[in-house]
């Protein structure tokens, strides 16, 4: 029998799905998401692994069964096993039914099998570009071959990978049926994802690099049958399968289709903050309910649901008018990739 939703929005969506950003940190400054010379928060103002445990097992109790961590990278938080290691016990009573992560690859040489191990299915894997230049252009500190190794170390565990790819007129549009056909011998899953107006980063110009998911779709026909698929992973991803390999392919188009009509999910930051919508500057203070009663973890369920009901029916993200509409002045690190 599935159990009545706990956590319900304005708008009658149940609220089952949560990203967390566990720090702003990371090893790569990639173009679209940080400035090269980041001032990162104080650690004090960081939710301690503590806290994030209690914060994440709050909103479970409410509900939540799919937890997606990010960051920043989050597996270079010092001891962000321990957190992996505690969040098991839920896939164990069965709460949740999927702890998941998205990360640079960079450090799942050392990591992979020991979040195979904490119950870590399948992982999401942003990479942009097959071409060792471009990669260390669009990271600036990345190195393809760590990563490359990375993905050989998760799929030796056995996890699933999914790779997630932004689009980048000028920088990878024509290395689309490359990486497709590099994805399907590996028996990977892809998604692009439409570039978004996150953060002010200094001399990126966000409409010179936008590529529509529709014009992509369109190249791809050009060489691939797509066949619409109905799946639904809790995510914004719209889904195709490619005849001819076989494979799934998803896009995530917050500019040209606004997918917020069937959004699950909210975002928690690693200072506690908690984003109803991506698109919305709107949030919720969490971290001072947390930390006001650490013994009672009432005032902190009160506070998420008086959070849900202020959820949005969608985001403004717009690029149609030659600017950038709808930006967001916070950077993609801080709220959670």
């Amino acid at each position: 029998m599935t159990p009545t939703p706990k956590l319900i929005d304005p708008f009658a969506r149940a609220i089952t799905y949560l990203r967390v950003s566990v720090t702003d940190r990371c090893d790569f400054r990639c173009v679209y998401c940080m400035s090269e010379n980041m001032t990162f928060l104080p650690k004090k103002e960081l939710l301690s692994l503590e806290e994030l445990d209690r914060m994440c097992s709050a909103f479970i109790d409410q509900g939540v069964e799919k937890l997606r961590i990010t960051g920043g990278e989050p597996l270079v938080r010092k001891g962000i096993m321990t957190f992996f290691e505690g969040m098991s016990r839920h896939l164990t009573s069965g709460a949740l039914k999927e702890l998941t992560l998205t990360t640079n690859g960079s450090q799942l040489r050392k990591y992979a099998q020991a979040l195979a191990d904490c119950g870590v299915k399948r992982v999401n894997i942003s990479l942009d570009t097959l071409d060792e230049a471009k990669f260390a252009d669009i990271t600036r500190w990345g190195r393809l071959a760590q990563v490359l190794d990375g993905i050989d170390a998760a799929t030796e565990a056995g996890i699933k990978i999914k790779i997630n790819m932004v689009a980048l007129k000028g920088t990878n549009d024509d290395e689309l049926e490359h990486v497709v056909s590099w994805c399907a011998v590996r028996g990977f899953d892809l998604t692009f994802i439409e570039v978004m107006p996150m953060g002010d980063l200094g001399n990126e110009d966000r409409l010179d690099q936008y590529w529509s998911l529709e014009d992509l779709r369109a190249q791809l026909r050009e060489n691939f049958t797509l066949i619409d698929l109905p799946d639904q992973t809790g995510g914004p991803a719209r889904y195709v399968r490619l005849e001819e390999t076989g494979q799934r392919i998803g896009f995530i188009t917050p500019l040209t289709h606004n997918f917020c009509e069937s959004c699950n999910r909210v975002r928690l930051t690693c200072t506690g903050q908690l984003f109803m919508c991506l698109g919305q500057e709107d949030e919720a203070d969490l971290r001072k309910h947390l930390r006001a009663s650490p013994d009672d973890d009432g005032p902190l369920i009160d506070a998420i649901h008086r959070a849900i009901l202020r959820k949005p029916k969608g985001h403004d993200f717009d690029y149609s008018r030659q600017n950038e509409g709808g930006k967001m002045s916070r950077h993609m690190s801080h709220t959670g990739g």
